[in-house]
């Protein structure tokens, strides 16, 4: 059984790039062609919508960097006691109610149709499955006003009231991409191991690709790489127009006593 070092390259847009470098055996796939590079795929989205899930989180981080950059927001909104939903199920058709009013607004302003990652968290107390806390997480696409975007977290008006009760609290902030994306707010997002979280996005989002190649690195020259670690410039020698963080969350070695050797890197566009 022959092994040779995969390069996996996930796009993220035009502005992001990750590299996963491992070890990859023929009989893993049936398509699988060594020292050839394959056709653009588009990222398979996990079933998995727990956000427990590493590959879900992983998934969530690299669809929020394809879509959403510094013109977009983050809006949180949470319930008042009185509209507290008693399941997640409630709590899903009431957000899901409000990004129908988005959607609204945003036609009636003539605005391109919205696009949203949902996250919903709650926590619930020990040995019961009833959710308690539930609150939401959302990332829109920019255009409206966020006083809007803030007003219609409400109920439907009663007769002779200009709006609607507010359901909760709610604020909607601009995001402040680094040089990581919003991958910063994703991991803040995605953290808290006491909480569950679901999440759920548009149809209309562009989706992260991959392209593989199995010829760009060898064996040798990756166990030389996990010896001597390389400063930044080799790394963008190796990706022409992309560079590289200076902090321990982009580069990151795994060892396998089995696999040896992997490495997964995330990189920027150069400006």
């Amino acid at each position: 059984m022959r092994n040779f070092i995969r390069e996996k390259k996930i796009y993220c847009g035009d502005k992001y790039l990750e590299v996963d470098i491992y070890s990859y055996t023929k009989n893993q796939t049936i398509n699988s062609k060594s020292g050839k590079r394959s056709k653009k795929k588009n990222i398979t989205e996990p079933k998995q919508k727990n956000l427990n899930d590493k590959n879900a989180r992983r998934y969530l981080t690299q669809l929020a960097n394809t879509n959403f950059d510094e013109r977009d927001l983050h809006v949180t909104a949470t319930y008042k006691d009185k509209y507290l939903p008693k399941t997640i199920e409630e709590a899903e058709k009431e957000v899901t109610n409000y990004l129908r009013r988005l959607s609204y607004r945003r036609k009636k302003q003539g605005l391109s149709p919205l696009k949203y990652i949902l996250v919903t968290e709650y926590n619930t107390k020990k040995g019961e499955e009833k959710p308690i806390r539930i609150h939401h997480h959302i990332f829109i696409n920019g255009g409206l006003d966020r006083d809007i975007v803030e007003d219609l977290w409400c109920k439907r008006k009663k007769k002779g009231e200009k709006k609607g009760e507010m359901i909760g609290y709610v604020n909607a902030d601009r995001l402040q991409p680094d040089e990581n994306g919003v991958a910063a707010l994703c991991t803040y997002l995605t953290k808290n191991p006491n909480g569950k979280k679901r999440w759920s996005s548009s149809q209309n989002l562009e989706k992260p690709w991959y392209r593989n190649n199995d010829h760009k690195y060898s064996r040798r020259e990756i166990s030389k790489i996990a010896k001597e670690p390389p400063d930044i410039s080799y790394w963008e020698r190796r990706y022409p127009g992309w560079t590289i963080s200076k902090n321990d969350y982009a580069v990151r070695m795994e060892y396998n006593e089995y696999t040896g050797w992997s490495f997964y890197l995330k990189l920027r566009k150069r400006d």
